[in-house]
């Protein structure tokens, strides 16, 4: 599984290291107490429908990339910083990355787990 990322008619592979969570807890959960992630990793909150969706960085020790998407169509990009980050967006589909590894990803572009 990896996770791709498509604009401007190029493909550029984001992660290949794909965690999928959508149970509560696990979305609950998601990248708190942890130390670091690989370089390569992203965590993916799968949901049902499209709805306003936001992220906290409580207990979580390092800067992401956030990327929350609407059927494979990124509808907002933004780092949050270790412990005090917060984002929200619509999105049927949010991924967590390295900070660093979405900088390139826009509003627009297209973001889409792989099997």
């Amino acid at each position: 599984m990896r996770l791709e990322h498509h604009a401007d008619g190029a493909r550029r592979t984001l992660a290949t290291d794909i965690a999928v969570v959508d149970t509560f807890l696990s979305r609950a959960r998601g990248l708190m107490f942890r130390r670091s992630i690989p370089d390569d990793y992203a965590l993916v909150f799968a949901f049902d429908d499209a709805d306003d969706r936001d992220l906290h960085m409580v207990f979580v020790p390092f800067d992401i990339d956030a990327v929350w998407i609407v059927d494979g169509e990124v509808t907002a990009t933004k780092r949050l910083p270790a412990w005090r980050g917060l984002g929200e967006a619509v999105a049927d589909t949010v991924v967590e990355l390295p900070a660093g590894a979405a900088a390139d990803v826009e509003a627009g572009d297209r973001v889409n787990v792989v099997e």
